[in-house]
Parts: structure tokens; C-alpha cells; sequence
């Protein structure tokens, strides 16, 4: 697999910016994060997966602007479950997948949170816990209230949806972690601006002083 880095922000016609968001899918083996990126780009439901970790490209246009989506749809095996150097660099913004039914997957994604809070500061990348196989609801082993709270106590976004019941559920949560990227740029830009001033301030202050 090729991963490519490319430019952020495309100039399009017209002075219309394309925004690229690279996506990292994570959660353990079997809870359905191939399905719901084949949802996503797709709108259809496909149940049965091999073990094949992919980066999809999609294009979509969000409030006139157009957002191209980098999807790394990573795989997770007991032998090597933490999350690569490169996959965490890679990612603007992550979505951590849990199966409702399965309480093990649940840890998973509460140790990866732990890895990915070690590497990277919660304001440097946003992160989406998305509770899949809602539509299981009688073999359902972690509660919605479970999942919220491990939401709020990592300061990530949380959806409940069911990959094989509707596409809306699964877009909503793609345009909701652009949302986030989006605003964390524009945070980094902001704080990178103010910086910037404070240093030329401090120098001109401390030219003076030394004249």
C-alpha cells in the first residue's frame, strides 16, 4: 500500500479552494470500519470484507466548497495493534470504531485513544468514537451512556450508527470530522498569526532597548 502526501489545499477555477482531509479509521478487527467506509463512498452496504487496509479517495462538494476525503481504513490484528508512527502523522482527523456488541472492542479503542493522547495533544487532531451495529440492539454488551461518557472524558465527538441500516447515519458522522478539521486549521492558523506579531513586537522592544 502507497500512502501519498499531498497538498492540503488545491487552488481551483475560479478562486475556489479544495480542501483535503485525510481520514485514519481505527478500532478492532470485525466492527465494522470497511463498511462503513464503503457506505460512505458508496451509499451501499456490503457485509462481508477480506483483510485488506486501503486508503480511499472521495470528493465531495459541503457548503459550495469542495472537500476531497483520504480514508486510511486500517487494519488491527493482535500481533500488531498499536497504531503506526506513520498512520498518526498521516491523520488529520481519526474516527475510533467500536462494535456495540462486542465489549472487547470497546477496550481497543479506549487504548488506542491512550496511544494516540501520548503521541499527539487532543487540540492537534480531532477524534470521532462511533458506536457501530446499533441496529443489534438485543445483543448490545456497551451501553450508549458507556460510550458518551468515554466521549466527554477525551474531548472526541460520538455517534451511534448502524453502517447496514442507513447511509445518512454514517455521512453524517465523515462531515462532522471535516467540521472539526476544518475548525483546528483555522485554530492553528489563528494561533500562528498571534504568535507571529508577539515575536515581531518583542523584537522591535528589544531593539529599542538595546539602542
Amino acid at each position: 500500500m502507497v500512502v501519498q502526501e499531498k497538498s492540503r489545499v488545491e487552488m481551483m477555477e475560479g478562486n475556489q479552494q479544495r480542501v483535503e482531509v485525510n481520514i485514519l479509521l481505527l478500532g478492532a478487527h470485525n466492527v465494522g470500519k470497511s463498511a462503513l467506509t464503503v457506505r460512505f463512498l458508496t451509499r451501499r452496504f456490503i457485509s462481508e470484507y477480506g483483510d485488506i487496509e486501503s486508503v480511499y479517495s472521495r470528493v465531495d462538494r459541503i457548503d459550495g466548497q469542495e472537500i476531497c476525503f483520504n480514508i486510511w481504513d486500517s487494519q488491527y490484528t493482535q500481533k500488531s495493534p498499536s497504531i503506526s508512527d506513520k498512520q498518526l502523522h498521516w491523520a488529520d482527523g481519526m474516527i475510533l470504531v467500536y462494535n456495540i456488541c462486542d465489549r472487547s472492542s470497546f477496550d481497543v479503542v479506549q487504548q488506542q485513544l491512550q496511544q494516540i493522547r501520548r503521541s499527539r495533544k487532543p487540540s492537534s487532531v480531532p477524534i470521532i468514537i462511533v458506536a457501530n451495529k446499533r441496529d443489534l440492539q438485543r445483543h448490545r454488551s456497551v451501553s450508549g451512556e458507556e460510550g458518551r461518557l468515554l466521549a466527554l472524558s477525551q474531548h472526541c465527538g460520538f455517534f451511534e450508527v448502524s453502517a447496514a441500516e442507513t447511509y445518512h447515519g454514517v455521512l453524517l458522522v465523515f462531515h462532522r470530522l471535516v467540521d472539526l478539521v476544518k475548525e483546528t486549521r483555522a485554530i492553528r492558523k489563528s494561533t500562528a498569526g498571534v504568535r507571529g506579531i508577539v515575536r515581531s513586537v518583542s523584537a522591535v522592544f528589544g531593539k529599542k532597548r538595546a539602542e
